[in-house]
């Protein structure tokens, strides 16, 4: 079956999908976007994400290219011309096209795309031998709390990654600490049982699935803890994990080829992994 996508209006073959060459979002990056998770037809925290997608419009002063509930109606739609069951949706919004100047255009309309693929999430193979991640400094632009599509540092820094054979690269902040992943939140456990994340300021993205956990963390009567870490303490730590909408939970297990604990993913990653998919299967 041939893939559609949602172009502005417009639902078109995928392989047939534009946008003006004179649009932001290819020229300047100027645009925002979300990822939301599809399991079993249902679609996994949409309202937090498409909160988040209203946030970042407003930090970049993007107006809407419609209300939400008209958005949600493509969403559908999208997946159900590709028979999507379990997978992602993709939506990008771009100030428009117009004729290359940086200041904002005076009658642009917003573009609106939306696409839709099936894909294995929070693959149970990666859970159960844990994942390693490479250190890198961070050397993003200065709000990464808005999920725009500038991400060429991150593209980078996931390709290190790749080449040194591990999952993820965590990124190094000026002062040592870690801020995210090039995709993903960060997180440690302690020796005292605390489960560590940085706050969400406006030096990481705050993820949808970084929220799910706290409820999961909550609900577990467990002690969260929003500060910031350093790569010696998350070396040092008794376990590590990541989250993010298309991997759920993940134990990290070395962190620049040095083991996390002992080396192999910790009871509470696996509780945590294992809590998620259950929320994203509609068990909990």
């Amino acid at each position: 079956m041939s893939r559609i996508a949602y172009v502005n209006g417009r639902y078109v073959p995928h392989r047939l999908a534009r946008v003006h060459v004179e649009d932001r979002g290819f020229q300047f990056a100027d645009a925002v976007y979300e990822v939301i998770a599809l399991r079993h037809g249902a679609f996994i925290d949409e309202d937090r994400h498409l909160a988040r997608l209203t946030r970042s419009r407003g930090e970049v002063r993007l107006a809407a290219p419609m209300s939400d509930a008209a958005l949600k109606l493509v969403i559908r739609e999208t997946v159900r011309r590709n028979q999507v069951r379990d997978g992602i949706v993709y939506l990008q919004v771009t100030r428009g096209a117009a004729p290359r100047d940086f200041a904002f255009p005076l009658a642009a309309k917003p573009s609106l795309v939306v696409t839709a693929r099936s894909q294995r999430i929070a693959d149970p193979r990666l859970v159960e031998r844990g994942i390693a991640v490479i250190t890198l400094p961070d050397q993003r632009w200065k709000r990464p709390d808005i999920k725009s599509v500038a991400l060429l540092p991150n593209v980078l820094a996931k390709q290190q990654a790749k080449e040194a054979a591990a999952y993820e690269a965590w990124q190094v902040d000026g002062d040592g600490n870690v801020t995210e992943g090039t995709s993903s939140n960060a997180w440690i456990v302690n020796d005292a049982g605390e489960v560590i994340t940085r706050q969400a300021d406006t030096g990481i993205l705050n993820g949808v699935t970084r929220l799910g956990l706290f409820d999961i963390i909550a609900r577990a009567g467990l002690r969260l803890v929003e500060r910031p870490f350093s790569v010696a303490e998350a070396l040092g730590a008794r376990e590590a994990l990541l989250t993010s909408a298309t991997n759920g939970v993940l134990p990290v297990v070395r962190i620049d080829g040095q083991p996390v604990g002992e080396g192999r993913p910790g009871p509470l990653a696996l509780a945590f992994a294992s809590a998620y998919r259950a929320f994203m299967e509609g068990l909990e």
